[in-house]
């Protein structure tokens, strides 16, 4: 009984790091947009996330590797290992920087909502400042355990706020189920479809997880854990983007109602729904910043760490060094309104480039002979080409994105 004992554990992180302020945005648009159509998109994208993640998960567990180091060690020739480290540390440590500040701006629009703005010196967000500090105290602990609890608890809190304002604004039922079962595509959908996918299978997560299910558990025979974490804490991701997708559906589908961003969503429910309902995507939208605003520096100090053969302390100067900055930096930029539109369109390049470059490698890791048993099947080989073959999709969406030809 005990082994089949079920807790949350590093697959929450995941989801806690790709429910940000831009899924919610994305989400938002989708069903005020589309309706309840594109449901079937985002089961797509849970899925894929879900195979490429449990990849990671062995990966962690049976292998005993975070990514950034199984990139380190099995690239032998020096300059495919120089190009592989400079496309990850421009992408992840660079790229996270700059949606660093998007998290805590983020975050800062769900107390805005609540509390209204707070500027310090007439400029200087306090907000920012303040969710800054709590996401320093967080990670200066070096205590995995605590920043696993805290973000549980933020996950479960944005899934309550989420699925009550999803209940609040009653769903037609007939419609969510033919959008998740039928696939669709109305006219000027394909970029949101990809945008839902995208923001769902996140490259940074493959390097969070793998490194933070190793820190969880230690030997094979824990695998299975690691799996009904991940079975669980995926599909509650998934979940919760679709009640945003939902919420967004019955509230402004088809009623003339302009939407731009999620802050939009949750000031605009209060004359629909009631005060309840724009103070639970408030505070939805808040959980959902702070926690990728955590996760997203440790993510990069993972990956810098496997890769650069620091170690994987927490508390060890260097690790702190790579999220202290990526922290800081993003503070800047939410706390002056700096919209970092060169620095994100280098990470879209950076991106497009690198998702489906992990993504080949991590299928190519998993049928190395250090696995042993553990090692991808036929058909979890199967699975993986599928999803690199969408990530190779949208990877040149996003290339001919960032250079404006799409």
């Amino acid at each position: 009984m005990k082994k089949r004992k079920f807790s949350f554990g590093p697959a929450t992180l995941v989801t806690a790091a790709f429910i940000g302020p831009g899924t919610v945005t994305v989400a938002t648009k989708a069903g005020a947009n589309f309706g309840f159509v594109l449901l079937w998109a985002l089961v797509f994208s849970v899925v894929a996330t879900m195979i490429l993640q449990e990849m990671t998960a062995r990966l962690g567990v049976v292998g005993r590797k975070g990514l950034g180091e199984s990139i380190r060690e099995q690239f032998t020739n020096p300059i495919a290992k120089a190009l592989a480290v400079l496309l990850v540390i421009s992408a992840i440590i660079v790229g996270n920087a700059a949606y660093e500040g998007g998290n805590i701006a983020g975050a800062t629009l769900g107390i805005d909502a609540i509390f209204g703005e707070w500027f310090l010196a007439g400029t200087l967000n306090g907000w920012a400042l303040l969710i800054g500090i709590i996401a320093f105290t967080l990670l200066w602990t070096g205590s995995y355990k605590l920043i696993e609890r805290f973000l549980i608890a933020i996950v479960l809190l944005m899934s309550v706020s989420f699925l009550l304002t999803f209940i609040i604004t009653k769903p037609d039922l007939s419609e969510l189920y033919k959008g998740l079962l039928i696939p669709s595509l109305p006219d000027g959908a394909t970029l949101t479809v990809i945008a839902l996918i995208g923001t769902t299978v996140v490259p940074y997560n493959l390097f969070l997880h793998a490194s933070s299910a190793k820190k969880k558990w230690h030997d094979e025979q824990d695998l299975p854990e690691a799996r009904r974490d991940l079975w669980i804490s995926i599909p509650l991701g998934g979940l919760i983007t679709m009640a945003i997708i939902s919420t967004a559906a019955s509230a402004f589908f088809a009623k003339q109602i302009e939407i731009n961003s999620a802050a939009d969503m949750a000031l605009s429910l209060e004359p629909l729904f009631g005060a309840s309902a724009k103070y639970l995507m408030a505070i939805g939208l808040f959980s959902a910043g702070i926690t990728s605003a955590i996760t997203a520096p440790l993510a990069s100090a993972y990956a810098l760490a496997g890769l650069m053969n620091l170690g994987s302390d927490m508390r060890s100067y260097k690790f702190r060094a790579v999220w202290i900055s990526i922290l800081f930096t993003g503070v800047i930029l939410a706390s002056i309104g700096f919209k970092p539109i060169s620095i994100i369109w280098f990470a879209q390049i950076a991106n497009g480039l690198l998702l489906p470059i992990i993504a080949i490698f991590l299928l190519w890791t998993m049928n190395q002979s250090f696995l042993g048993k553990h090692k991808n099947s036929l058909l979890q080989n199967l699975l993986g080409g599928l999803v690199v073959l969408v990530t190779l999709m949208l990877s040149a969406r996003s290339l001919l994105s960032a250079f404006d030809l799409l």
